[in-house]
């Protein structure tokens, strides 16, 4: 099995680890494809992991000292909850990769 670090957010340290399993072969469809996954992924600029930890516990407790503040931070409506554990995988889509290295190239030169 071969496996590669991917760093998202190097002030944050988010670090996945990538395993490549298989290979199986391509069915006609539009590629790169989400087959599974699991939870949401942490909001934007919360913190690294130690920030997510804090949320978690804080987001869902309205007797936290912080929670007002971290429901309008989250964009959440009154009484709405936070499930971190939510995951839809319908809705996961990728950018169009050709017209992204486009834009990277052009930056690039």
């Amino acid at each position: 099995m071969k496996q590669c670090t991917y760093t998202y957010d190097f002030g944050d340290s988010w670090d996945h680890t990538v395993l490549f399993e298989k290979s199986i072969p391509a069915e006609k469809k539009k590629y790169p494809v989400c087959l599974a996954g699991e939870n949401l992924c942490p909001p934007e600029d919360c913190g690294g992991a130690g920030g997510y930890d804090h949320l978690l516990k804080t987001i869902n407790n309205p007797k936290a000292a912080e929670y007002e503040e971290l429901v309008d931070w989250m964009g959440l409506e009154d009484g709405e909850k936070y499930d971190p554990t939510a995951f839809h995988l319908a809705e996961i889509g990728f950018a169009n990769s050709k017209s992204e290295l486009k834009v990277y190239l052009k930056y690039r030169e």
